[in-house]
């Protein structure tokens, strides 16, 4: 099985990152890292199929787990993006077991789901085709973001649809969702993030959070709190923070105030 979707099903620490920049190289650098898995970002950023298979050959034979945030929890979306070699979907803006269930059918083959079979990247062209068809049902991980008050609501229901591995945590919205936008240490959000794990536990699957600034303490509050799928930071904020000390160790060997 997929090492990260047996560690969701074991609600085991698994520590991966964001990538928004769609180039392979920073793939192949990440990857390098040693991350347990990459999550291209096909939601918020112009990353679209193609480059997200660029992005996964980049990660080829480097140990990183490919995963994707699909743009929308559709068929076709989903069915892509496996197609080219993410062995795992999160999917944005699932507020229901109903639409929890579309999303699980549409990574799943027959009979458990509708995914559509064909010669792709992810069984190299039909050449394991037979073998490929029988692992992927389970071996490829599903997590759903929890984004709502609604899906707060519903997150029980959400969590017993067979083949949803996990949740994944979006703080910001979870906020805006509660009319206190940008405000997650809101103590209503707080109280919601704190259900939302509480009922991961009940169920035996993995929540999963975003440490945009991975400090120390961050880590260890996350950890604490019960998050075993844990997202730390982000190549394009790797990139500025990077670029901003670099730029000022120089500035100040150079006595350079600006």
């Amino acid at each position: 099985m997929n090492p990260v979707r047996k560690a969701l099903l074991q609600r085991k620490l698994t520590i991966g990152t964001w990538i928004q920049i769609g180039h392979a190289a920073v793939a192949e650098i990440l990857a390098d890292a040693g991350y347990d898995w990459l999550a291209a970002d096909g939601e918020h950023t112009d990353i679209a199929v193609s480059a997200f298979a660029d992005l996964a050959r980049g990660m080829h034979g480097r140990g990183a787990v490919p995963l994707v945030r699909v743009r929308e929890n559709d068929t076709l979306a989903i069915r892509q993006v496996l197609d080219m070699g993410a062995q795992g979907v999160i999917v944005p803006l699932v507020n229901s077991a109903e639409e929890a269930e579309r999303a699980v059918r549409a990574a799943k083959y027959p009979p458990r789901g509708v995914r559509g079979f064909c010669f792709s990247r992810m069984n190299d062209w039909g050449k394991d085709f037979e073998g490929y068809a029988a692992r992927a049902n389970d071996d490829i991980a599903v997590v759903v973001m929890i984004e709502s008050k609604q899906a707060v609501s519903n997150i029980d229901a959400i969590l017993a649809v067979n083949g949803v591995d996990g949740v994944f945590l979006g703080p910001y919205d979870l906020s805006g969702s509660y009319g206190v936008p940008g405000q997650t240490s809101h103590p209503e959000v707080q109280a919601a993030c704190r259900r939302v794990v509480e009922a991961c536990t009940r169920h035996d699957k993995s929540a999963g959070l975003h440490v945009v600034i991975p400090t120390e303490e961050a880590i260890r509050a996350a950890v604490r709190d019960g998050f075993t799928f844990l997202a730390v930071g982000v190549d394009t904020v790797f990139l500025s923070r990077a670029a901003a000390a670099g730029l000022a160790v120089a500035r100040t060997a150079a006595g350079r105030k600006t």
